[in-house]
């Protein structure tokens, strides 16, 4: 009995098993390094966070400080870290959709330098309506909603021009555009 082409039908049939496995750990291999790149575009050092590194839960959110929806977003996530405690973490990234909120994020960022970051979102995101009718941020409105936080508000205006602040301001949109954020809130 000649046995050669039995011989051929199984070499081949292990080149095809073999040639379909390495397809198969590259495109898991692939995957991996797609999600690998996606997390880094997500979690950066430079985002404002709460919440401990190893909370089971990360949620970063891309936010426009004039977005109506993110003002009535977040009261609902800071209720659900309270009711976690620990379990929770979120990163704030920014996408300024609005015209001119660029300058909040900025007047954000300077607050950060104070360590007042946290009251400054609070404060804006509860007067958002004083300071941005019709979703139209008005800068010279903001500065009242900060007063009572402790902020040398002088130097947050100095602070807010400064080249840290514009390319944390770059990086995150970037980083959204890359990530296809069309909209806020958005989380990952």
């Amino acid at each position: 009995m000649n046995r050669m082409p039995l011989f051929i039908t199984a070499a081949g049939f292990l080149v095809a098993v073999f040639v379909a496995a390495a397809l198969v750990y590259q495109s898991q291999k692939t995957g991996t390094a797609q999600v690998q790149a996606r997390q880094a575009l997500l979690v950066r050092a430079h985002a404002p966070t709460a919440g401990p590194a190893d909370a089971r839960v990360h949620i970063v959110e891309f936010l426009d400080p004039a977005c109506e929806t993110c003002a009535s977003f977040y009261p609902f996530v800071k209720r659900m870290m309270a009711a976690s405690p620990g379990r929770i973490r979120v990163s704030i990234r920014y996408a300024p959709f609005h015209d001119n909120s660029v300058e909040v994020v900025k007047v954000l960022e300077a607050a950060r330098k104070q360590g007042k970051y946290w009251e400054a979102l609070e404060a804006l995101l509860a007067t958002q309506s004083r300071w941005a009718p019709n979703h139209s941020p008005q800068l010279d409105l903001v500065w009242g909603q900060l007063a009572g936080l402790g902020l040398d508000l002088e130097r947050v205006r100095q602070d807010m021009h400064g080249a840290d602040i514009g390319r944390i301001v770059e990086q995150d949109v970037a980083d959204a555009k890359a990530l296809n954020v069309t909209k806020t809130p958005s989380s990952s």
